[in-house]
Order: C-alpha cells, then sequence, then structure tokens
C-alpha cells in the first residue's frame, strides 16, 4: 500500500491550546479554525478538504443526534462505519446542544474563535435557533458562515428540502444524462452533494482572501445544490437562449463530437477513444493502419467527423473488436490518442498511476491500526496538505480538548454542561 508520508502524518504542532492529537496535517490553512454544524455529504465534505489542507475543523454535533453519517456505507469492518472514518478525518468532534441555554452561550464562544463557520441546515434554522448571520456577526465580525442548502437562502423555493438526487434533476444534469427515450439515470454517487462542496470550499477560500488580504469583513457564502449542478451545463444556456436548441442525452458520446465513445473490446472490456480533434484523429487512423480515413472527406474534419459520426464510431468498433482491452490501449498509447479503459475500484486499486500520485493512502484509525481512504486533490507542490486521523469514532472525542483548551472551562464546568445536556 501506499503510505502518507512520516512528515504528513507528523505535520505541524496545532494550536497549542487545542491540542489532542500530534498527527494533525500542517497545511497552508494551518491557523484557521471552522466550525462545522451539519451532516451526511455537502456541508461536512467541504470539512474534510479544509481539514485535508491543515485547517482546524471542529465538528458540531448533537449530544441525541450524532452525524447519521456515523452509520452510512456499505462496509462496516467490525461495526466500524469506513465512510465516517473518510468523512470525518482530520476533524476535532465535539458535541453541543444548540437548543440548551448553556449549549447557546458555548456556541456563541466557539463561534468568537472561529474563522469560518460551515452548515448545511435548511434555510432558516440557524435563524430560529437565533443565531442569524447578523447575531454572529455580533459576536465575531470576521466570521465567514457558509451556509449550503438545496436551493439556496433566497428565492420562493429556499424552503424546500433538498437531495442530490432532487438538486441533479431540477438544475439540468439528469436530463443530459443517459439514453434518448429512456429514463434519466443518476450516477452512482451523490454529485449533486460533492458539487456545491466544492463551491462551498471556494466560496470560503475566496471569503478568506476578500477578509484577510484585501482588509474585508465577515460574510456568508451562500451555495446552493441546484446551482453548483447548473453550473455545469457548458453551452446550454447560449445555446437556447440564441437558438432555441434544446440539449438531451446523448448515451455514452456527444451527439456531433467524434470519435470520441466507448468501444468494447475483445475481452469484453469497454474503453474509452476521444480523438475528436483533427490532429488526434490522424494519429487514430494510423493507429487504425486506415490512414486514408483522415484524407477521407467524410472524416477529415471535426464537423464531417461529426455528421458521420454514426458511420466512423462503427469502423471504429469494429477495429477496436479484434484486441484485448490491454492490446488496445497499448497500440492507442503507442500512437499518443487519449484512451482508457472504463476503471471500477477494483481496476483503480490496481492502477500505477493512481498509486505514484498518492490517491490511495493508509491512515491511522483508533480500531482498526490503518484504513485506506482516498488521496488529497489538489496536490500543492510546497504547501501540501495531509491527512491527520480517521474520522473519530466516539462523538464528543474532543470535548475536553476543546472546552477546557480552548475555550478555558474547569473540569467541574465541563462536567456541569454534561450534567445539564449541553454537550
Amino acid at each position: 500500500m501506499v503510505k502518507v508520508s512520516e512528515a504528513a502524518l507528523r505535520g505541524g504542532e496545532p494550536r497549542a491550546s487545542t491540542a489532542s492529537d500530534p498527527r494533525r496535517a500542517d497545511g497552508p490553512l494551518a491557523g484557521v479554525r471552522v466550525l462545522e454544524l451539519g451532516s451526511l455529504i455537502a456541508g461536512p465534505f467541504a470539512g474534510r478538504q479544509l481539514a485535508d489542507f491543515g485547517a482546524e475543523v471542529i465538528k458540531i454535533e448533537s449530544p441525541n443526534r450524532p452525524d447519521p453519517m456515523r452509520e452510512w456505507g456499505r462496509a462496516h469492518v467490525n461495526g466500524h462505519p469506513l465512510w465516517w472514518s473518510v468523512q470525518s478525518r482530520g476533524k476535532k468532534c465535539v458535541t453541543l446542544d444548540l437548543k440548551s441555554p448553556r449549549g447557546r452561550e458555548l456556541f456563541l464562544e466557539l463561534c468568537r474563535e472561529a474563522d469560518v463557520l460551515l452548515e448545511n441546515f435548511r434555510p432558516g434554522t440557524l435563524e430560529n435557533l437565533g443565531f442569524a448571520p447578523e447575531e454572529l456577526w455580533k459576536a465575531n465580525p470576521g466570521l465567514i458562515i457558509a451556509r449550503v442548502s438545496g436551493y439556496g437562502q433566497t428565492g420562493p423555493d429556499a424552503q424546500k428540502p433538498g437531495y442530490a438526487s432532487v438538486a441533479e434533476a431540477r438544475g439540468g444534469l439528469r436530463y443530459l444524462n443517459g439514453y434518448p427515450d429512456q429514463a434519466p439515470p443518476r450516477t452512482g454517487i451523490s454529485l449533486g452533494d460533492s458539487l456545491a462542496s466544492l463551491y462551498a470550499l471556494q466560496g470560503i477560500l475566496l471569503a478568506l482572501y476578500w477578509r484577510d488580504a484585501r482588509g474585508g469583513t465577515g460574510q456568508v457564502v451562500d451555495v446552493s445544490l441546484v446551482e453548483a449542478c447548473f453550473s455545469l451545463l457548458e453551452s446550454a444556456v447560449p445555446d437556447y437562449a440564441a437558438a432555441g436548441i434544446v440539449p438531451g442525452p446523448s448515451g455514452s458520446g456527444l451527439k456531433g463530437i467524434a470519435p470520441s465513445n466507448i468501444f468494447r473490446s475483445s475481452d469484453g472490456k469497454w474503453v474509452v477513444i476521444a480523438a475528436n480533434q483533427d490532429s488526434v484523429f490522424v494519429r487514430l487512423a494510423a493507429a487504425m493502419e486506415r490512414p486514408e480515413l483522415a484524407s477521407d472527406a467524410r472524416y477529415s474534419n471535426h464537423a464531417a467527423r461529426g455528421v458521420n459520426q454514426e458511420a466512423l464510431e462503427s469502423l471504429i468498433a469494429e477495429w477496436a473488436a479484434g484486441y484485448s482491452h490491454e492490446e488496445l490501449t497499448a497500440v492507442l498509447d503507442r500512437h499518443s490518442v487519449p484512451n482508457s479503459p472504463v476503471s471500477s475500484i477494483e481496476d483503480i486499486f490496481a492502477d500505477p498511476q493512481m498509486r505514484a500520485r498518492g490517491m490511495l493512502v493508509e491512515v491511522p484509525d483508533e480500531e482498526l491500526g490503518t484504513v485506506v481512504q482516498p488521496g488529497i486533490v489538489p496536490r500543492l507542490t510546497r504547501s501540501a496538505g495531509g491527512i491527520g486521523w480517521s474520522g473519530p469514532l466516539t462523538p464528543g472525542s474532543h470535548n475536553r480538548a476543546i472546552y477546557e483548551g480552548l475555550l478555558g472551562l474547569s473540569d467541574e464546568e465541563l462536567q456541569t454542561a454534561r450534567d445539564e445536556g449541553a454537550i
């Protein structure tokens, strides 16, 4: 297995007042403190990425209703939820009841010490708890409040619940997916949540820069799952606005973009061949030992190949079927034609490129010793991120480190807060 480097695991020292694990990664966001509210995917995925790059992420869970992600995922080893280990890696976990008087006081104290509050509640939830942005800014004018929701904080549908599948449909992604005249399928992941998380991360970094480098103040980062999906529609907006074009699903390729599709090898493996650029198509024709195709008027340029897409891709399919997938990718590689087998996770674990790039890493785990997790994206050459530890198994694992170390509570005050149900 490819392992995290010793330096990455050891990292730099976290803030002395809250140090609880010497393995905490020290990256470009070291010194940034994030409070993470919410659950499951859209908010916590952004929190995970912040932690990967050195931010101190304090995940807040209800004492009675911990994040359901602790139970999600297909694989549990000895009752240990592996997805939780990934999604909450490098985070410090505390329990806090935001509805109790003492819990509310402690939350405001945490906000005074934080740079970022990250939440993915339904709009209005913070306000109903008495924590509207204007109230939080009274405690900390520099606080950046990142809010991830189905439809955003405003608009006629703001109060509607929104999940990834709903957002993918409403934002237009689902309409473009699949094959004509068939039910639009979903991808096998919560794509809408992950896209929104990436925009939340982007917005937090922009807001931090504006505050710290440009003399700005705290602000709200308002991320909608629907809008995150909509933002990926490429030319659909101008095409429809100007010409009334309504793009639809195009199966495994794109209409008018040829050749760029999947082709089946003799051993049944699907292989993507992408040679729609003129110069690349010349190389594909050479790989096929059919150089005359590149000068054939039907295929000699991008537009012509689009018109004659079906006939061209039939020729390529017949040729590809004469090779095993390893033979096919080898001949394409020799001619510098972009290609790849369609990889399963099993294929990825055997992929030397993924291993060379550190995309499969062993991370210390308090229950299992080590667990394999996805590596960090992107790679920074001079201020790389690192993975500190797997998601803590027990809710409130860092209560003492945070409430005593950061907020200065005594042992007696901490016990009183427990007795009152505040933590």
